[in-house]
C-alpha cells in the first residue's frame, strides 16, 4: 500500500513523505521488465520475449528499479496529494530517500516530495464592503453624444479649402528616411487628425496645414524592417476633408434604425446609454472590489513559483540581467498570484458551477477576441489540454459577479448604483463531466463553422531533485512537470 504524511514547511509549501510497499510497487516492476524486453536485443531471444532473469543478468536490477520508480512515481504522488487533500499550485520536486533491495525487491520505496500549495485565508463578508465608482450621466447631453456618434457613421467626407483641424480627414503622402536614405514610402494615406493611430508626432506636425503643404518631423517607425528605429518623416497633405453629418430628423431615424421617428430613436439611444453606464460602472466596481479584497487579506506568495515565472518571462524577453525590469515583473506576478487566489477562493466559497450554456458563450466570445473561428479555437484548446482551464475561468468570472451583487456600490455623488444585469445569480445548472464538456464545445464549434459564424490544469507530475544520499541511485523524471495544477 501507499502511505503518506504531510509536513508544512511554510504557508505555501509542504513536504509529502510517501512510502510505497513492495506489493504496491510490484506492477510497476513487472511493467518495467516488459518495457526493457521490448527495447533490448539479446541473441537467442525474440524482441519482447527476453525472460526476467536474463534482463537481470545483462541489464541489471538497478535499471529495472529505476524504470519502475520512474513509471510509478507520478501515480504515487497523485495518490498522496488526493489522500492528504492538498491543492497544489506549483511544480513538485522529489527526492528518493530509500529504494527497495536489489536482490529480491523487498523493502519500501520512500520518497519525499516538496510542492507549493494554495495558501489558506478567509475573505471578509462582502456586505461589509463599499466601493465607489465614477458617476455616469445619462441625460440629454449623453443621448446627444450617442446620436452624434451614430450620425458620424452615416456622414460623408467633403473636401474643404482650409487648414486641417482635429476631427478632419486628410490624405497624406509619407516618405521616411534614415541618415538620408529612403527606407519607406506611402501615398494616398487617409488619416483622421487627432486619432493618434499613425505615427507619434504626426498630429502636431500636420495641425493647421492646408492641401499641398509639406513638413517634416522625427518619429519612431512602428512597422517594417526598421520598426522601432527613429526616422525623419516627410509628410505632404494632398487633401483636407471634413465629415458632414446628416440632419437629425425622422428621415435619418428611418435610414439608420428600425424606428420611424427621431423621438423613438432617441428613446432607444437613451436605453443604450443606460446599459453602457451599467457596464462601465460594473466593470469599475468589479476591479475596485478585487482591490478591496486584496487590501483586506494577507495572502502569502510562494517564492519559488514566482521566481520561476519571472525567470521564464525575462528569459523570453532576453532581459535576465535587467534588475529594474525584474523588480517590476516580480511585483506584477505577485499581484497576479494574489488576485488568482482571491478569485479561486470566491468561487470555492460560493460553490460555483458552470453550465453548458455559460461555457458555450465564453468559448464563442473568446474565439472572436482572438479572431479565430470557434471550430479552430476549440481544436487549439483541446490540443493544449486547455478546456478545463477555460471552465475554471468561467467559474471565476461567474463567482466574482455573484459576490459583486452583495457589495454596496455608490457613485462619486453618493448615489447607490444598481448593477442588476451586470451581476450573476446563484443556483445555475452545473456542467457535465469534462468529456461531455469537450463534446458539447466541439458541437458548438461545428455549428458555428457551418453557419460561418476552449478549473485548473492537471496536477503537475513529479520533477525530481537530487537525492540526499549519494549511494542511492535516483529515478529520472518521467516528463517535464507542468507549471500548476
Amino acid at each position: 500500500m501507499v502511505n503518506s504524511t504531510v509536513e508544512k514547511l511554510s504557508p505555501t509549501r509542504v513536504k509529502l513523505h510517501i512510502t510505497v510497499s513492495p506489493e504496491e510497487l510490484k506492477p510497476s516492476i513487472a511493467h518495467a521488465y516488459e518495457h526493457i524486453a521490448q527495447d533490448v536485443q539479446i541473441p537467442g531471444f525474440r524482441k519482447g520475449k527476453v525472460p526476467a532473469p536474463i534482463i537481470d543478468q545483462r541489464i541489471g536490477r538497478g535499471a529495472v528499479i529505476e524504470h519502475a520508480v520512474n513509471e510509478g512515481l507520478d501515480g504515487f504522488y497523485r495518490q498522496a496529494v488526493e489522500d492528504q487533500e492538498l491543492r497544489v499550485i506549483g511544480r513538485p520536486s522529489a527526492e528518493i530517500v530509500e529504494l527497495p533491495e536489489l536482490k529480491d525487491y523487498s523493502g519500501d520505496l520512500v520518497v519525499d516530495v516538496e510542492v507549493d500549495v494554495r495558501p489558506e485565508f478567509d475573505l471578509p463578508a462582502y456586505d461589509t464592503i463599499t466601493v465607489t465608482v465614477d458617476a455616469v450621466e445619462t441625460d440629454d447631453a449623453a443621448v446627444d453624444a450617442e446620436l452624434d456618434r451614430l450620425r458620424a457613421r452615416f456622414g460623408t467626407l467633403v473636401t474643404v479649402d482650409r487648414p486641417a483641424a482635429k476631427g478632419d480627414f486628410v490624405e497624406l503622402d509619407l516618405v521616411a528616411t534614415i541618415d538620408g536614405a529612403e527606407i519607406d514610402r506611402a501615398e494616398g494615406v487617409s488619416y483622421e487628425v487627432g486619432s493618434g493611430e499613425l505615427l507619434e508626432g504626426i498630429d502636431e506636425a500636420i495641425d493647421s496645414l492646408t492641401a499641398d503643404e509639406q513638413t517634416t518631423f522625427r518619429s519612431k517607425l512602428v512597422g517594417g524592417d526598421h520598426a522601432g528605429e527613429e526616422a525623419e518623416v516627410s509628410v505632404t497633405i494632398t487633401a483636407v476633408k471634413e465629415r458632414e453629418l446628416p440632419e437629425a430628423d425622422d428621415d435619418f431615424a428611418q435610414m439608420a434604425s428600425e424606428f420611424d421617428t427621431l423621438e423613438e430613436l432617441r428613446a432607444s439611444l437613451a436605453e443604450r446609454v443606460s446599459e453602457q453606464s451599467v457596464f462601465t460602472q460594473g466593470a469599475a466596481a468589479r476591479d475596485k472590489f478585487v482591490e478591496a479584497l486584496l487590501e483586506a487579506v494577507e495572502i502569502p506568495v510562494p517564492p519559488q513559483l514566482i521566481e520561476d515565472e519571472v525567470h521564464n518571462h525575462l528569459e523570453g524577453e532576453n532581459r535576465l540581467d535587467d534588475d529594474v525590469h525584474r523588480a517590476e515583473v516580480t511585483e506584477a506576478s505577485e499581484k497576479q498570484f494574489r488576485t488568482q487566489m482571491v478569485l479561486d477562493k470566491i468561487a470555492e466559497d460560493a460553490d460555483v458551477q458552470v453550465s453548458q450554456d455559460e461555457l458555450t458563450q465564453y468559448l464563442i466570445q473568446s474565439a472572436a477576441q482572438y479572431g479565430m473561428a470557434p471550430q479552430d479555437f476549440v481544436n487549439a484548446l483541446q490540443q493544449g489540454n486547455q478546456l478545463p482551464a477555460m471552465v475554471g475561468e468561467v467559474a471565476r468570472n461567474k463567482a466574482l459577479a455573484i459576490a459583486l451583487g452583495k457589495v454596496t456600490v455608490v457613485d462619486t455623488n453618493g448615489k447607490p448604483v444598481d448593477l442588476t444585469g451586470f451581476v450573476a445569480v446563484e443556483g445555475e445548472e452545473p456542467t457535465d463531466a469534462e468529456d461531455e464538456v469537450v463534446e458539447e464545445a466541439q458541437e458548438i464549434a461545428d455549428a458555428a463553422a457551418d453557419a460561418d459564424a476552449v478549473v485548473e490544469a492537471e496536477e503537475a507530475p513529479v520533477e525530481e531533485a537530487p537525492k540526499k544520499a549519494p549511494a542511492k541511485k535516483r529515478a529520472p523524471a518521467k516528463k517535464k512537470a507542468a507549471d500548476s495544477e
